[in-house]
């Protein structure tokens, strides 16, 4: 006969993942105003974070002026945003109020990978965008002959094939055998050795703050520079340069801040039950950060305020709507 629920020692009541299987794991019943609060909570910000990044992505698409190198960027960040708010924000969401596994075998072998390229590709296009201020602010004159759409593209396939490759070594066991770790039907847990730990922690913590750091550190410096000796004739592309280098920087340490405290929880001994509540919640944090870059371009980039008017309106669908001027004073 199949088992509904047993009671634990503190006399609460625990119900099956699946009552009509006796390997079934046991999830802990909580607060129905709780599933409510957190399943509303997970849904607004699930369809927000993809409604803003559809909307830079549609922007950089569309409009012809906006077909820039670092506009690339900033699109190839908001396609791995988007798929963080279509897959990644609702399951790890669900994870913060689910004791239970209800996606199957092969989605939990596959979730981590999909889960962990999204977010390593994100930090590579955070990378190349310093780089690309970097030489923005530092040579603004001789930038474009520097960088171009082509080059870009080029980094960001490399930047998307490396963090596939990557993830693929560091889950390549998990991704052959994900039942090792599971004690019972209704679990997905993922565990990783102590040198794959510190490897991740030095490949997406120390060498990427190594890199990111000292260039906006240059950046700062560079374009201060600049604003006291710079004469007129390039006054205005060098105030461009160091106005979207500050925006764009505000999105790099927005990433940092989202990504450190989940390092920095991984590397207690809690990381060995890797999917504990605070896991989940760093993992959550992490996650969250794909809904702030998007506010943050509203906040500080005129032509997003302008091409969403124009995107909600359906001015895009007249002719050469292609070709408006975002940049209008």
């Amino acid at each position: 006969m199949s088992n509904w629920g047993v009671t634990n020692t503190d006399n609460q009541t625990l119900q099956y993942c699946f009552p009509n299987n006796n390997l079934s794991c046991t999830r802990s019943l909580r607060p129905e105003a709780e599933y409510i609060f957190v399943y509303i909570f997970i849904a607004v910000t699930s369809v927000f974070t993809v409604f803003l990044n559809l909307l830079v992505i549609i922007s950089i698409s569309h409009f012809k002026q906006l077909h820039t190198p670092t506009n690339v960027l900033i699109l190839s960040l908001a396609v791995a945003d988007l798929i963080a708010g279509l897959i990644l924000m609702p399951v790890q969401g669900m994870k913060l109020i689910e004791s239970c596994w209800y996606f199957g075998e092969i989605f939990c072998s596959i979730f981590p990978l999909i889960l962990y390229v999204v977010l390593i590709a994100s930090l590579g296009n955070m990378i190349i965008i310093s780089v690309d201020r970097y030489i923005a602010v530092n040579d603004p004159l001789r930038y474009p002959m520097k960088v171009n759409n082509n080059r870009v593209v080029v980094s960001i396939v490399v930047n998307w094939l490396f963090s596939f490759l990557y993830n693929v070594y560091m889950l390549y066991e998990y991704l052959l055998y994900p039942e090792r770790n599971h004690t019972c039907i209704g679990e997905c847990i993922i565990s990783f050795t102590l040198e794959n730990i510190i490897l991740d922690h030095f490949v997406c913590l120390v060498a990427p703050c190594c890199i990111i750091i000292p260039l906006y550190v240059k950046i700062c410096f560079v374009a201060n520079y600049q604003a006291k000796h710079l004469n007129s004739v390039t006054d205005k592309k060098a105030r461009s340069e160091k106005k979207a280098a500050r925006t764009l920087g505000i999105v790099v340490l927005v990433y940092l801040l989202c990504w450190m405290p989940y390092y920095f929880t991984s590397l207690s001994v809690e990381y060995e039950k890797n999917d504990s509540l605070i896991i989940n919640v760093m993992d959550w944090i992490v996650c969250m950060n794909s809904c702030m870059n998007p506010l943050i371009y509203a906040m500080f980039y005129r032509w997003f305020r302008l091409s969403a008017k124009y995107i909600l309106t359906k001015k895009i669908f007249e002719p050469s709507s292609a070709y408006i001027n975002l940049f209008l004073k």
